[in-house]
């Protein structure tokens, strides 16, 4: 249950930088509430995660599902570049986080 939890909170994570995004191109200050609660989800649900996982394998896991997440968002939804090369670190960082997770 703490490994949902933990995915749940990255989920959390990528939606704050999805906010984030959309308050830096359009100045909505709807889009500040936005942050402000995906992130207070975020902390709060990988403080849960935090009882069972160990910090170091709860939080790398936790950064790598936000900074996967965030590219492949950029990706699809915004245009960012698909450039080999940085396809192939997002890969390394997915295989990092699910390697992780295999071996706690």
């Amino acid at each position: 249950m703490a490994w949902l939890i933990l995915i749940l909170a990255g989920v959390f994570e990528m939606l704050g930088v999805v906010f984030m995004n959309i308050y830096a191109k359009t100045q909505k200050k709807i889009a500040i509430l936005g942050i402000a609660v995906t992130f207070v989800l975020s902390f709060s649900t990988l403080s849960l995660a935090l009882h069972t996982i160990p910090m170091s394998t709860g939080y790398a896991v936790w950064t790598g599902i936000g900074a996967v997440g965030g590219a492949l968002i950029g990706i699809v939804f915004y245009g960012e570049s698909k450039n080999i090369f940085r396809l192939v670190c997002i890969f390394v960082i997915l295989a990092s986080t699910i390697g992780l997770k295999l071996l706690s």
